[in-house]
């Protein structure tokens, strides 16, 4: 895998993160017992000076940081459409929100290629329409994002561009309408009749 033409397959994702890749998960990796915008400012880590001791005499310096962290964290809240949630435990948040915040995370730490798993899995009609408006925000941006995604509908109608596999074989590359033609595509995901065949 290239990414900005050097190759980082096999790089630990910290490493991964520092050059500007950030990733969601399908199934949630929230902290349940911390705040929506807790949640958040962990994904800020990076874009914090780290000392022990300035923390531990709390210099004002620590608390300028934190005050921007919260600040940027309530941006990608609002972002996301949570920003009215922030105060609330995650846990306590339904499961749409909980996908939209752990894009929100994902987003605070500024990548440039943001990976997103099968955000719409479990979701229903209202709440997949809601993941799909904050894509098209995060891409808004300028942010590259790569979705893995088995809801051809979202796919469909979000992508720019779209590569199927089947079995990691790839079947079609390219815009909504190629895809949605192809032959191989049609058989792997919707099957083809007795007659057609």
């Amino acid at each position: 895998m290239l990414l900005d033409g050097r190759n980082v397959t096999g790089l630990p994702p910290h490493a991964l993160a520092w050059m500007g890749l950030s990733r969601t998960f399908q199934n949630l990796q929230i902290f349940f017992r911390m705040s929506a915008i807790e949640n958040v400012m962990v994904g800020r880590h990076m874009h914090e000076q780290r000392s022990v001791l300035a923390h531990m005499l709390a210099l004002p310096s620590v608390r300028r940081e934190n005050r921007a962290t919260r600040k940027a964290a309530a941006e990608m809240l609002a972002l996301v459409g949570l920003s009215t949630l922030g105060i609330k435990p995650a846990g306590n948040l339904p499961y749409g929100a909980l996908k939209r915040l752990e894009i929100a995370r994902a987003l605070a730490a500024e990548p440039k290629i943001l990976l997103i798993d099968e955000p719409a899995a479990g979701c229903n009609p209202v709440e997949t329409e809601e993941i799909d408006q904050v894509i098209k925000t995060t891409a808004g941006r300028g942010i590259a994002v790569v979705l893995v995604e088995h809801d051809m509908r979202l796919v469909m109608k979000i992508s720019n561009r779209i590569h199927v596999l089947d079995h990691g074989t790839t079947l079609a590359e390219g815009d909504a309408a190629t895809v949605r033609a192809n032959p191989a595509v049609v058989a792997a995901y919707l099957g083809i009749s007795g007659d057609a065949a």
